[in-house]
């Protein structure tokens, strides 16, 4: 969504690997057997990743969906953005609950081709599971199962959750309550990003 509101790239170190996975390339293979048990792609992978992603995109503005997760990741992150000379204008962080997170991911479907996310019960995509902007399929991920998930809960409160102090010291960070619908999350987004443009 907010690519197509405001024009900006999303991206998310999860989509870079998963089309690394479908190209089946060495690295496509070595993430595919992490993410099959909920473990997290290395640090080292991730921030090569990012750093690429920077040099290409930097210039115009970009958002990355779930990164960083750990603090060395948003150390190497900072790194990275005075490398490139691209400053941070923004950490948006989302509260939500695990009853709520388990309830989205299990009715989560993603386009194969643009990325795009929907739930199963959105707008009739369970009856047409097909993206509405570009045609592809939509399908459940692999990963979106309760034994991923806990293991992914026990990683965000070990590693992710010190987050929230790292971006308030650097006083780009923002808190919203995701546990809203949709709209009403996408709206105060969009008003963040606005006062950040």
């Amino acid at each position: 969504m907010i690519t197509r509101h405001f024009k900006i790239p999303v991206t998310s170190p999860g989509a870079i690997l998963r089309r690394e996975m479908e190209l089946e390339t060495l690295l496509g293979k070595e993430v595919a057997e992490k993410t099959k048990h909920g473990e997290l792609v290395s640090d080292k992978i991730i921030i090569e990743l990012i750093e690429d992603y920077v040099r290409l995109h930097g210039a115009h503005g970009f958002v990355f969906d779930g990164f960083p997760r750990t603090i060395p990741q948003a150390e190497a992150l900072q790194g990275i953005l005075q490398r490139h000379r691209t400053p941070l204008d923004l950490a948006i962080w989302l509260d939500v609950s695990a009853d709520t997170i388990s309830d989205r991911i299990s009715h989560r479907l993603q386009c194969q081709s643009c990325g795009f996310t929907t739930s199963e019960g959105s707008a009739g995509f369970s009856e047409r599971a097909v993206c509405p902007y570009c045609d592809g399929p939509l399908v459940r991920r692999s990963d979106d199962d309760a034994s991923v998930l806990q293991t992914r809960l026990s990683e965000f409160n070990g590693k992710t959750q010190p987050l929230g102090d790292f971006y308030e010291k650097l006083g780009a960070l923002r808190k919203l309550d995701g546990n809203r619908d949709r709209d009403a999350v996408f709206a105060d987004v969009s008003r963040l990003v606005e006062q950040a443009a």
